[in-house]
């Protein structure tokens, strides 16, 4: 099978050596440091994250979130923020005689039984 050649742009070789010149200079398991991160998500912005992560060897998904304005954290987050709520008004219709009403609404951690 032909192997196809892929021709990096110069701005993100440019990058690549930034990174590999820090990756070489590192001690330990020290986090990426926040101008190379935001320096790559630039590049993503123009390039694709596809190609930038590849050729920066980067992690797709951190890299995709970083080039929809996420700012970098080197703290690593184990639960997500909870979703923002939204107001929902419940309008019931006029009752023809006394009637018993029964909602539950039942979300991810309670339920909530109106009567």
């Amino acid at each position: 099978m032909a192997q196809i050649s892929r021709v990096v742009p110069t701005d993100l070789q440019e990058l690549s050596e930034r990174f590999e010149a820090w990756r070489r200079t590192r001690s330990g398991k020290l986090p990426i440091p926040e101008p190379l991160w935001s320096g790559a998500a630039q590049l993503a912005r123009s390039h694709g994250v596809c190609q930038t992560a590849q050729v920066l060897r980067l992690e797709y998904k951190k890299l995709k979130r970083l080039t929809d304005g996420e700012r970098v954290s080197t703290r690593v987050s184990r639960r997500r923020a909870p979703a923002a709520a939204a107001f929902m008004e419940l309008v019931a219709p006029q009752p023809i005689a006394a009637a018993e009403c029964l909602i539950e609404l039942e979300g991810p951690r309670r339920k909530l039984r109106i009567c």
